[in-house]
């Protein structure tokens, strides 16, 4: 029993340092972790509806514990997050995450799994695209986008991010990145904020559903609120291009270990 208490708070740990190291909620590494790793310890599985509701639970705290990270750290320093961008693909997100939360209570598992598949995928692909240095190099106050294509996306993608029990963050980092042209480093730290708001509608649902196992849950909490700050500190140390490097094999080698289980089940 203590061992599996342990094991859920390294899952949990985890996902939160990547949250904070770039700007996910999480769920792109809790997901497949929650799914194999309580297996490996002689653990009966989490289903994915399961997995679902614990991974968004835990985003919410990650992105949580993250969001209040910066904004310390913001005290100290120029703040890198762009409040009207959390603004206009936040409240976005929210609604969108509200909706797919509840829809995936009359989806399969194995549909579950697929959609987070093909999301994945998606998001390697987006991470391809090049983004100027001039464009890097940009403040806050000099970044300017288009808020009704900013908000459109922000709504599908807290859609689909709700069914899956994500945050959304793996598929919104890359859209931000490559469609809306936001600097990395602005990217990450707005879009812990916008995550937050997507998993408060995540987790409205998933409580409705009452798929949340209780304990584990809890425990991959504690992981979170302990990961998140530590995952924040690297990354203010490492260089853009490691970073945007480091997102791109993070999401490319989840969409590869998705695919391959899921067409193994076929």
């Amino acid at each position: 029993m203590i061992l599996q208490q342990v094991v859920m708070i390294l899952i949990g740990f985890v996902g939160s340092f990547f949250s904070g190291l770039l700007g996910i909620g999480g769920a792109i590494i809790n997901f497949p972790l929650l799914l194999y790793v309580p297996e490996w310890f002689g653990y009966l599985p989490f289903t994915p509806k399961e997995v679902a509701s614990i991974s968004m639970v835990q985003v919410f705290f990650a992105s949580l514990t993250g969001m209040l990270t910066n904004r310390i750290r913001a005290r100290q320093r120029e703040s890198l997050v762009h409040t009207k961008l959390v603004f206009h693909m936040g409240s976005a997100t929210l609604a969108g995450s509200l909706i797919g939360s509840y829809a995936s209570m009359m989806m399969s598992s194995s549909l579950i799994n697929i959609i987070y598949g093909f999301l994945a995928v998606v998001a390697a692909a987006l991470m391809i695209v090049p983004m100027r240095a001039s464009l890097e190099s940009r403040r806050v106050n000099e970044v300017e986008y288009n808020a009704y294509l900013a908000a459109g996306i922000a709504f599908v993608i807290g859609g689909i991010a709700g069914i899956v029990g994500a945050g959304g963050a793996f598929i919104l980092i890359p859209v931000m990145l490559s469609m809306l042209r936001i600097p990395t480093r602005i990217t990450i730290a707005s879009s812990l904020a916008i995550v937050f708001l997507s998993a408060v509608g995540g987790v409205i649902g998933k409580l409705a559903g009452g798929d949340i196992p209780l304990w584990p849950t809890v425990f991959a909490v504690v992981g979170s609120l302990l990961g998140a700050p530590v995952g924040i500190l690297v990354s203010r140390r490492l260089n853009m291009r490691v970073l945007r490097f480091a997102l791109a094999v993070l999401i490319a080698a989840t969409a590869f270990k998705i695919w391959v289980d899921i067409l193994g089940e076929i």
